[in-house]
């Protein structure tokens, strides 16, 4: 039983950074409509931006807000100067979709440009130490994960259901040429949309790299299970993104240790929930599904 709830905290911690690369990618999702594939690339980058800080003599904790305030900067940039370019991305999808993509191979090159391609080594945020529960050690940057995932949920969940700035964003991913009609300022928002979702990227970043090192190659793996979090919560669900990020960690970690077969492919539950998901309910279980008219 010990081993079992090791197995499982393990899992909830980890689940808790991809329901935060995930919430990153619903709101960029609930701007445009599509799925941003180079948002782990973003948050690696954003995240080099922190160790430089750190680097430099400067505390953790500071250089997680200049890193996120750097995040912020840099998504913003990419939109206006690589998104915003193409077009509506409601109109033109499948640019908007390759842009992305060779953002993702741009921001990878860049970064090992920069910082080169040995990894570097960032400590935990929540430092080393350890709290035992129900006989089970569990780090404290574990817990300081899933706490941080709150904060970060609540806030988005009070920025889009409690501000006009929210109703703005919302009205945008609904229908960007209505709104813009009466006088929301669509691409103002639209980068707005893309730097808080490479703002939060960043902490999902910070979290990642103590455990795997910090390169080039930081958040690759982290964007598929994000991806598949929002898949099975929802695309446009913010509340999606955490329960699907919590399930998503506690299958990988449980299903490869108890599961014969499965040890060898940890990826594999992740790539079954997708499947399982897109199959049965394509919208998530608490995404809302697209009416259209004809």
């Amino acid at each position: 039983m010990t081993d079992f709830l090791q197995v499982l905290f393990v899992g909830i911690g980890d689940g808790a950074i991809y329901a935060m690369l995930g919430l990153g990618l619903v709101v960029i999702y609930r701007s445009t409509g599509l799925l941003n594939f180079a948002q782990g690339e973003m948050a690696m980058f954003s995240t080099f931006v922190v160790w430089t800080v750190w680097d430099l003599g400067v505390p953790l904790p500071l250089a997680v807000l200049a890193g996120m305030a750097g995040g912020f900067a840099i998504g913003a940039l990419v939109h206006q100067v690589a998104v915003a370019p193409v077009g509506d991305p409601h109109e033109r999808p499948l640019a908007v979709v390759m842009v992305t993509i060779g953002l993702f191979v741009g921001l990878n090159g860049l970064a090992q440009l920069i910082w080169g391609t040995l990894d570097r080594e960032l400590p935990p945020l929540f430092g080393t130490g350890q709290v035992t529960i129900a006989g089970v050690a569990i780090g404290w940057q574990k817990i300081g994960a899933v706490i941080v995932l709150a904060v970060l949920a609540l806030g988005f969940w009070l920025l889009f259901q409690r501000t006009g700035l929210g109703l703005a964003m919302r009205a945008v991913a609904s229908n960007s040429e209505s709104a813009s009609l009466v006088g929301v300022p669509v691409p103002r928002l639209l980068m707005l949309g893309w730097g808080l979702a490479a703002a939060v990227g960043t902490v999902a970043g910070v979290f990642t790299a103590p455990g795997r090192g910090l390169g080039s190659n930081l958040m690759q793996l982290t964007l598929i299970f994000g991806f598949a979090a929002i898949t099975l919560g929802g695309f446009d669900s913010l509340l999606g993104a955490v329960i699907g990020g919590f399930v998503v960690g506690i299958a990988s970690s449980v299903v490869p240790q108890y599961v014969p077969g499965f040890e060898k492919i940890p990826l594999a539950p992740a790539f079954i929930l997708i499947l399982a998901v897109l199959l049965f309910r394509p919208q998530g279980l608490f995404g809302r599904q697209q009416v259209r008219r004809v």
